[in-house]
């Protein structure tokens, strides 16, 4: 609801927009900053939509849509300059990363959005980028994570994603508990999350979770989950093979395809 008040030493009233929570009571958020952030987070996107634009090739454009079978459009932007174009422009807008909330409700109004598929990987780009430090490895930037891999349902956007997924398992324990849920998952793209989600974490590996999401899915006959199986235990050979080998000779219901990309370095 919308209330007026007064701030503490001024006679002037302030238009508020009042959230009440049984977890936190009455939150008080002022009307004129939210609509300040709205104006940011539109010309943010507008700003990238320009930058992209003008950094497209339409005829590599039509080449990776067909490579990616990609249904969204695109300007024909390689990966390394997105990223470069999103994090100069995310440097343009430092007020939109300051809090948690407005850093999340930004990044998902740019990927709701999108309308080619190089503005869903300047989203990406900027949760690698040092504006997202304080808020990319929160436990609870996990709702967001799980909204761009259900929505994002294909190997590019989910790989990508899957690499802020890693943040939060390296920094919260406790996150493991989530991955579980997520390896059975009916959504295929949250499982391959719960599978890759600790790529090259090497000796930081949690061993015990990455065989559960496996033991969860080694059944499984889809592709990108059989290959992400692979890939998962071929990552972590670099770091202990003997311990990728013996784990193989005991899951004998492992797929050719994930027995044969986990042992490949071997």
């Amino acid at each position: 609801m919308r209330a007026t008040v007064f701030s503490s030493g001024s006679n002037s009233p302030i238009e508020c927009l009042v959230i009440l929570s049984a977890d936190t009571g009455a939150v008080v958020v002022d009307l004129e900053i939210m609509e300040e952030m709205d104006e940011e987070a539109v010309a943010l996107r507008a700003a990238l939509r320009t930058a992209l634009a003008a950094a497209g090739d339409p005829a590599r454009a039509e080449q990776q849509r067909r490579y990616l079978k990609s249904a969204m459009e695109m300007y024909g932007v390689g990966v390394p300059q997105t990223r470069r174009i999103a994090q100069a422009t995310a440097a343009s807008y430092p007020a939109l990363w300051r809090d948690a909330a407005s850093w999340e409700a930004v990044l998902r109004r740019v990927w709701d959005a999108a309308e080619r598929r190089e503005e869903r990987f300047a989203v990406l780009a900027i949760i690698r980028s040092k504006h997202s430090a304080p808020h990319a490895n929160r436990l609870e930037s996990l709702d967001l994570y799980e909204h761009l891999l259900r929505s994002g349902a294909w190997w590019d956007l989910v790989d990508e994603t899957s690499h802020a997924v890693g943040l939060v398992v390296l920094a919260h324990p406790g996150a493991a508990a989530r991955m579980r849920a997520w390896a059975t998952d009916v959504d295929l793209w949250v499982r391959r999350s719960a599978i890759i989600c600790q790529l090259q974490h090497k000796e930081r590996t949690d061993l015990s979770l990455l065989g559960d999401v496996i033991e969860a899915n080694q059944g499984d006959v889809e592709f990108f989950i059989r290959k992400a199986i692979g890939w998962a235990l071929r990552d972590y050979a670099r770091t202990d093979g003997p311990w990728v080998r013996a784990f193989v000779e005991n899951h004998p219901g492992l797929s050719p395809l994930s027995r044969r990309e986990a042992l490949k370095h071997l």
